[in-house]
């Protein structure tokens, strides 16, 4: 039996403006996500795509409803949940590698992790796991001694990706983590991330602009749309279960998942008549 890591009941978001009426980003959005599956989220730009990430990352909270992760209800980010946003944030001041072990430096030292040279044993141990995911990432030891701007942008994106996986979150959450790429660097990306889902069994939650990213990386593609009614945010238009495909797949299969998918992601608006 499957164990569900996120559970979303009827969540509405609604961001207030001044001397206006406040102005709806989702309406009504129910959703149950199992442990282990890859959830890809497509949707026009603005439909809410990345406020449902929010909300579960729980750096937001629900207008109303419910969200709850492990069975617990969101109220700040935790170990529970990983992220890579669209912008990585490393800290420049650092090398890849001591970027990579910060994550568990802080976990194991708090306030006192300046003072890490009194725990050797430790530290070497976060240094070779850090090693570890950077070469599951595709980099190597010489690029951990490295800083942030002497990398190329796809080789940050790897290095936030060890940062991530390296605290072992049950759930990744992924805002469109590969957009600023150049393709040739995205379609490596994806192929890495297909792979390290399959070989760690965590939970992916994958926010995209890019139906065909979403159909080929996704085992289930919910895409969210406005109804109709501009007073009312978006809802989910499409849940669709994905066979196992990924970009070497036949166009035929993935070609027709993407224009159901693409069908579903803009809601016929009613006519108006002057």
């Amino acid at each position: 039996m499957l164990d569900t890591a996120i559970q979303i009941d009827n969540v509405h978001v609604d961001y207030p403006i001044a001397g206006q009426a406040a102005r709806s980003v989702l309406d009504g959005i129910s959703l149950q996500i199992e442990s282990g599956e890859f959830v890809a989220i497509v949707g026009e730009t603005g439909c809410g795509k990345s406020t449902l990430l929010r909300l579960i990352l729980g750096e937001e909270k629900p207008t109303r409803g419910r969200l709850l992760v492990n069975g617990c209800e969101r109220w700040q980010p935790d170990r529970h949940c990983g992220y890579v946003p669209q912008k990585y944030s490393l800290f420049p001041d650092k090398t890849v590698l001591d970027n990579v072990t910060f994550g568990p430096e802080v976990t194991a030292f708090g306030a006192w992790s300046g003072l890490r040279w009194i725990r050797p044993l430790q530290m070497r141990r976060f240094r070779e796991e850090a090693l570890r995911y950077l070469r599951h990432t595709g980099l190597d030891e010489s690029d951990a001694r490295k800083y942030p701007y002497q990398l190329s942008g796809g080789m940050q994106q790897r290095v936030a990706i060890a940062q991530a996986l390296i605290m072992k979150p049950p759930i990744l959450l992924m805002d469109e983590a590969f957009s600023a790429l150049d393709p040739a660097t995205r379609t490596g990306m994806q192929r890495l991330i297909k792979k390290l889902w399959r070989e760690s069994g965590a939970t992916v939650v994958f926010v995209t602009h890019n139906t065909r990213e979403a159909v080929c990386l996704g085992t289930r593609v919910i895409a969210l749309a406005k109804n109709g009614d501009e007073n009312r945010g978006s809802s989910i238009a499409l849940d669709l279960g994905v066979p196992d495909l990924d970009f070497d797949s036949e166009e035929i299969d993935i070609g027709k998942l993407v224009r159901e998918v693409d069908r579903a992601t803009v809601r016929e608006r009613p006519l108006v008549y002057n």
